[in-house]
């Protein structure tokens, strides 16, 4: 069962992201290609692709990293326990 602090909590969340969304709504569709960030040319999104590549990149090789440390940490619980049963 779910407390109504929780559920009000999750209804404050809901309703400031929507607030934030509509906020940066207009600096999205700005006219001219001239947003929040400026002038969007063939450079920008060229340089904003190459980031998303090496972030994704990097996210997959830490997350790859952490799941290796736990695997290890799992299996030598697994051995402490077996040899405690014996």
């Amino acid at each position: 069962m779910v407390s109504h602090s929780r559920i009000a909590t999750l209804v404050a969340v809901g309703a400031l992201s929507a607030l934030a969304l509509l906020v940066a709504a207009p600096g999205a569709i700005a006219a001219d290609g001239v947003g929040l960030w400026g002038r969007t040319d063939d450079k920008v999104i060229t340089y904003f692709a190459f980031g998303a590549i090496g972030f994704f990149a990097v996210l997959v090789t830490v997350l790859s990293l952490v799941q290796i440390r736990l695997e290890g940490r799992k299996e030598r619980m697994r051995e402490d326990l077996n040899r405690l049963r014996r």
